[in-house]
């Protein structure tokens, strides 16, 4: 690795979790100028469906931080990458800290009883895509070349 290619980085910011965490914010925001009916997030369905969401959050989330941390790769995506990761939950999702992150912001959102925050899921969704996914991806072409791009072609985005 030249050492050009050590300083180049994704370029992202903001963490990522903030995007999260700012849109919902927003959302509660929003309820409070504009409440939308809460009576769906008292039933059973619903508390049984945020307990759902909230669980597959951590099956995402806890082994792809694992998998970084046992590779000592950055999670810190102003930082260059060490490795490309494409084992273990990585050959489900290229992403699975974030797809963790969205079935915790709608496990939360049921909790909180907050339809504005699935309102704004698609918000949320085209703001990750945009400046986090889409600059990260294109880091990742440029420091694995190859490699990466054969495993863009095999394992999706999202899900």
């Amino acid at each position: 690795m030249t050492s050009t290619t050590k300083k180049d980085s994704p370029g992202v910011y903001i963490p990522p979790p903030v995007i999260y965490v700012v849109v919902f914010i927003i959302s509660m925001l929003v309820q409070g100028i504009i409440p939308l009916d809460r009576s769906f997030f008292y039933s059973a369905i619903a508390a049984n469906l945020s307990i759902v969401l909230i669980m597959c959050a951590f099956i995402f989330g806890v082994p792809a931080f694992v998998q970084f941390l046992r590779s000592k790769n950055t999670i810190v995506p102003i930082k260059p990458a060490s490795s490309l990761e494409t084992r273990g939950i990585y050959s489900i999702t290229r992403n699975p800290m974030y797809v963790s992150l969205m079935l915790l912001y709608a496990g939360i959102g049921i909790v909180k009883g907050n339809w504005w925050t699935f309102i704004l899921i698609p918000i949320l969704l085209i703001v990750v895509q945009v400046f986090i996914i889409k600059k990260e991806e294109s880091y990742l072409e440029r420091a694995f070349g190859q490699e990466y791009i054969d495993y863009r072609k095999r394992v999706r985005r999202w899900i």
